[in-house]
């Protein structure tokens, strides 16, 4: 085998993965631009058409997973709350309890999984619906023009994700915070006092910004990275099936860049 012939094989497939890698990434900044510029304009809910699609999407990504989700963040959120304070009486630590778990559970870890949450049980299934509708109407010789398909199809999908994320991470943060109030407390009220100064010295400004941009930026990816596969073409130029796990994979990689930058402004 010629050495010099599988160094050029080698390097040209390396090129068309990065080639392809950077045509994705840049499919999703673009597709969050163009959603973003939408997302304020007043004809993305114009009468109509328009707005029973947003409408109906709202209801889709929020009503059937708010129930299941409440219920699941809560029993983590007892969890949780029982274990950090449970610990931190032991060591003798009860008065950092409160605010050990406000800053994991409510500033970390709900906007995480309420972010997961809705990208398993909506968000890719979603897009894997808009792939397959993009590829029967490609069988029957129809193309979806790109505003078409991006005000029709994606900008509803991606508004309703948006709207979902923030309102179960807001929903059951305050679920969490009760459920830390009666547990830490029970039903007196006489610890509202120490239990609201306690919390109001976490949610600092500059926390209370980070807190807020972390979330928006969880739902901008979890509405965005999804769709923005859902309508790229394949190498064939074609919209065959692609792996959910490599989606999920990326959608994860994103997420977990927002955290990290958000620990590096709360921590550093």
């Amino acid at each position: 085998m010629d050495p010099v012939a599988a160094t050029s094989r080698s390097l040209t497939r390396w090129g068309q993965r990065v080639r392809a890698g950077w045509s994705a990434w840049w499919q999703v900044v673009l597709l969050a631009a163009q959603i973003l510029v939408l997302a304020v304009l007043p004809s993305s809910y114009r009468r109509g058409e328009q707005r029973h699609a947003v409408l109906l999407n709202l209801y889709q990504a929020t009503g059937p997973l708010l129930t299941w989700f409440l219920v699941l963040s809560a029993l983590i959120s007892v969890v949780l709350i029982r274990i950090v304070v449970a610990t931190a009486y032991s060591y003798g630590l009860s008065q950092y309890a409160l605010e050990v778990l406000v800053r994991t559970l409510v500033l970390e870890l709900i906007p995480l999984y309420a972010a997961l949450f809705v990208a398993l049980r909506y968000a890719m299934p979603s897009a894997q619906r808009v792939r397959r509708l993009l590829a029967e109407q490609q069988k029957q010789g129809v193309e979806y023009a790109d505003q078409v398909l991006l005000r029709t199809e994606l900008l509803p999908r991606a508004l309703s994700t948006v709207f979902s994320v923030l309102l179960l991470a807001a929903v059951s943060g305050v679920v969490a915070l009760v459920l830390a109030y009666l547990t830490v407390y029970g039903f007196s009220p006489w610890g509202l006092p120490a239990y609201t100064r306690g919390v109001g010295s976490v949610f600092s400004p500059a926390v209370t910004l980070i807190f807020s941009l972390k979330t928006f930026f969880f739902s901008l990816a979890v509405a965005v990275v999804p769709l923005a596969a859902a309508g790229q073409r394949d190498a064939d130029g074609r919209y065959g099936r692609r792996s959910d796990i490599s989606e999920f994979a990326r959608l994860f990689s994103v997420l977990l860049l927002i955290e990290v930058l958000s620990l590096l402004g709360n921590y550093y």
